[in-house]
């Protein structure tokens, strides 16, 4: 019996002891626990490399979805622009000519052109000796208004910055001081295409200087600072506009805005070459639209233009007046006062999808009325009433 007391007695003992001693980790684990922290520090470098490559890989499968859709988006855009064509009249459709050969120096008359093309019997089918990109195409001599190729010149469509030579004729007829400084603002910035533009609000152009930039390199700030400061306003100068267009019988004609960012300033090819030849009396239309490259002066700051007709940059091209143009729904247009073999034509070119199209365009017909020395090309549309009769151009 005692020695099953002792032996409680010294078993409970520790026990005691240990439940009195305050818990800690041992010396082994003291001394194991800073091995523990460093081999931690891998685990965390190790961690964040994986999130960083995550963090990489997304970026990149981002720019995988971003390219893929801009790929998508130049599809449907090519899908696009096929469907327009394909939908488009050919130019090289084949039309009934004269069987019989027309002598190279033959006299262009309307009525008994007409009358020949009314006997079937006579008719052999031949395509044109010039294919065009253009929706529409008008050719015409700048003095006798002959009519040397025609395609759909009578169709209204949108002509884009064309617009400018009426703009340019309003205020030139107005006679305000071309020496006037006119300051860009804010008014002038194009919130419809939102076009780019290096005039910014506060630069100060003489009217000679924004008329000139207007017509040689197609600037929209400049046109609307020339209509802004048109004695009335936008408005004012937008009815004159649409006054001299009916003035020169420009039957089909219609201005909204002196820029041509509107697809709503609409004309046929046939009045454009009306307004061709009424723009070439002014001298100065004349030399700004044929100016290669100007600097302007705004406060420090030089800025160089060029011309966005590329045609007077080459050689064999003798232009007396020029303009070009292009929105989404005008396509490419171009209008031109040309000499070719002694020739002064109006050359009018609308709606060409291509943005050289238009330049190749006219390149064909020049070199075809080089090379073949004829005066007509087999295809031409019916010419309007009143428009048969010569017509002289003021030199």
């Amino acid at each position: 019996m005692l020695m099953l007391m002792l032996a409680l007695i010294l078993g409970l003992t520790p026990w005691a002891q240990a439940q009195q001693s305050p818990q800690g980790p041992s010396p082994q684990a003291a001394a194991q626990e800073p091995v523990q922290q460093v081999s931690e520090q891998p685990h965390r470098v190790v961690h964040r490399r994986e999130v960083h490559h995550r963090i990489v890989h997304r970026r990149a499968v981002h720019r995988r979805i971003v390219h893929r859709r801009e790929i998508h988006r130049r599809i449907v855009h090519r899908r696009e622009i096929h469907r327009r064509i394909v939908h488009r009249p050919v130019a090289s459709r084949p039309r009934p000519v004269v069987r019989r050969a027309v002598p190279r120096h033959a006299v262009w008359k309307p009525r008994e052109a007409r009358r020949a093309v009314t006997r079937t019997a006579d008719l052999v089918w031949r395509p044109d000796p010039v294919s065009l990109a253009s929706g529409s195409a008008l050719v015409i001599d700048a003095r006798t208004r002959q009519v040397l190729l025609s395609k759909d010149a009578g169709d209204v469509r949108p002509i884009a910055s064309l617009t400018k030579l009426m703009t340019a004729a309003v205020v030139l007829d107005a006679h305000l001081p071309m020496q006037q400084r006119i300051a860009i603002t804010r008014d002038d910035i194009d919130t419809l295409k939102w076009s780019s533009s290096r005039l910014r609000p506060g630069m100060v152009f003489t009217r000679r200087e924004l008329l000139k930039l207007a017509l040689m390199s197609s600037e929209n700030r400049a046109a609307h600072a020339l209509a802004r400061s048109y004695p009335g306003g936008v408005a004012a100068c937008v009815r004159a506009m649409n006054r001299k267009a009916a003035a020169l019988g420009m039957i089909h004609t219609r201005y909204v805005e002196p820029t041509g960012l509107s697809p709503q300033n609409e004309s046929t090819a046939q009045d454009l070459a009306k307004l061709a030849i009424a723009a070439y009396s002014y001298p100065l239309i004349r030399e700004f639209s044929t100016h290669p490259k100007s600097t302007v002066v705004a406060g420090r700051e030089q800025l160089l233009y060029r011309n966005t007709d590329h045609l007077i940059f080459h050689r064999g091209w003798d232009i007396l007046l020029q303009k070009t143009g292009f929105i989404n729904e005008a396509g490419h247009c171009l209008v031109l006062n040309t000499v070719v073999q002694g020739r002064n034509v109006i050359v009018v070119l609308l709606d060409a999808w291509g943005r050289y199209a238009h330049f190749v365009d006219a390149e064909r017909i020049r070199d075809w009325m080089l090379t073949s020395g004829r005066t007509l090309l087999t295809r031409v549309d019916p010419i309007p009433a009143g428009d048969a009769a010569p017509r002289a151009v003021d030199e």
